[in-house]
């Protein structure tokens, strides 16, 4: 444990932020969730509609440091990429 003020005071700051990261990544995995359970249901409209969700709180996840912005880019382009496969063959 550290010892002089300014390590306390950092180590309060980096477990706030790990804090705000974690519930970032959690919101990312539920909206990525909403998409593949639209999918499971066989509903398009639905699968769509949680996409447009998505992507906004991805880009929102990468902007705030949680993922790396190619890591964000890399996730809405394999959830796009699955939703239109999704839709050309419903």
């Amino acid at each position: 444990m550290a010892n002089h003020k300014s390590a306390l005071k950092r180590n309060r700051q980096a477990q706030l932020g790990r804090v705000r990261n974690k519930a970032n990544r959690t919101r990312v995995k539920n909206v990525i969730r909403a998409v593949d359970e639209a999918i499971g249901e066989k509903s398009v409209e639905t699968a769509q509609a949680a996409l447009k969700l998505a992507i906004p709180a991805i880009q929102k996840a990468a902007s705030k440091g949680a993922f790396h912005k190619k890591n964000a880019s890399r996730k809405v382009s394999r959830l796009t990429k699955r939703v239109n496969a999704f839709a050309a063959s419903a």
